[in-house]
């Protein structure tokens, strides 16, 4: 009688044991499988910075970065940069074939592209293109929060514009997705 509703925030885990084990109603929060792009016209140092702190910054939380998305015109720049940078931080590192022929990381699944790791674990997919990367995200994202790092006004719109998710950022972490940050 003292308890109206409850509203699970957290991972896919304690989502499922409140929402098993309540008398009472509740409003069920999404896990999140939240993705960074970085586009062909990043600034390469800004999109280290900010993936560091997508992932590493707090990993088991929603909002934290599960996927990273990088154009193949700047793939070959960007991701031996990102290498140390997640090493130093302890980072699994997962990537698809061409992720593999630029930087020694472990084979990503299928699977892979739909997990919420909840953990320091990172799967990396080169894509050829802004529209393939708007495509893995509504496919197999969360529609939680996602983000582009880019310096191109119209790249940052299509992607603002159609991606389908709770949160989408231009140029910062997905961390800042948050209701005391929003606030």
């Amino acid at each position: 009688g003292l308890v109206d509703v409850l509203i699970p925030r957290g991972g896919a885990g304690l989502i499922r044991a409140v929402v098993d084990g309540s008398t009472v109603p509740v409003i069920e929060t999404g896990t999140g499988n939240c993705h960074v792009y970085v586009d062909a016209d990043a600034d390469v140092d800004q999109a280290v910075t900010i993936l560091l702190n997508a992932k590493t910054q707090r990993p088991s939380v929603c909002n934290a970065a599960e996927t990273l998305l990088v154009h193949r015109d700047i793939a070959a720049d960007f991701l031996p940069k990102l290498l140390p940078a997640m090493q130093e931080k302890h980072v699994r590192l997962l990537g698809d074939e061409a992720t593999r022929a630029i930087i020694p990381v472990e084979a990503a699944t299928e699977e892979d592209w739909r997990t919420e790791y909840l953990d320091y674990v990172l799967s990396i997919r080169v894509v050829d293109s802004l529209e393939a990367a708007i495509a893995h995200i509504n496919r197999y994202g969360s529609h939680h929060t996602d983000c582009i790092v880019t310096r191109d006004d119209a790249a940052a719109k299509a992607f603002l514009t159609r991606v389908d998710s709770a949160g989408v950022y231009r140029n910062v972490s997905t961390r800042f997705a948050d209701g005391f940050v929003y606030g």
